[in-house]
């Protein structure tokens, strides 16, 4: 099957997926199954794009370097040295202040969302469908019932934000976030 993306924007994707690969390569998931971290920023590009229909290569970029700045030693200049001024700021954009503390960090999370770009919101709800998908049927070891639901709970709250961005992917959300409650309330 033919390519539907110009070489150089497929060459910057694999680019920004290996850029990615290297930043969180001593990175485990929190689940106990302690997956690779990189699998996260893949999946959640892979949402946008197969239940998005996101093809901008700006999102998808975006999507597998949403982490970088936040989790790794990234520095904004890095990002855009390497994949320009959009993708860094739209990074940026959904990078949270870890030296706040956790509550607070969650709670401006919830605000600042709805103020995000389109394109930020997507990334938003890709990130949300994964992390619940891993709080759902991998969570740390120490997560108990109350913590996984707490979860849910704040990531329907950050989405709310998100409303109105792209209608596959909220459903994907809602059905995501409906099948974690089910899941976790039998376990």
């Amino acid at each position: 099957m033919p390519s539907t993306l110009p070489h150089t924007e497929t060459a910057l994707i694999i680019k920004a997926v290996n850029f990615a690969a290297q930043k969180h390569c001593d990175q485990r998931r929190k689940g106990a199954a302690a997956s690779p971290y990189i699998n996260h920023p893949i999946a959640v590009a892979d949402l946008l794009s197969d239940v998005g229909g996101v093809t901008d290569p700006v999102v998808l970029m975006g999507a597998l370097l949403h982490d970088t700045i936040e989790d790794t030693e990234t520095r904004p200049q890095e990002l855009e040295q390497h994949f320009g001024a959009a993708v860094r700021a739209l990074v940026e954009e959904v990078t949270d202040d870890k030296s706040l503390p956790k509550a607070e960090r969650k709670q401006k999370q919830i605000e600042h969302t709805l103020h995000l770009s389109r394109n930020a919101k997507l990334i938003k709800l890709g990130d949300k469908i994964s992390n619940v998908l891993d709080v759902t049927h991998n969570p740390g070891t120490d997560w108990s019932i109350a913590r996984r639901l707490e979860y849910l709970d704040w990531a329907e709250r950050v989405i709310a934000g998100c409303r109105g961005t792209n209608a596959a992917l909220e459903r994907r959300f809602d059905e995501t976030l409906a099948a974690g409650r089910a899941a976790i309330a039998v376990s």
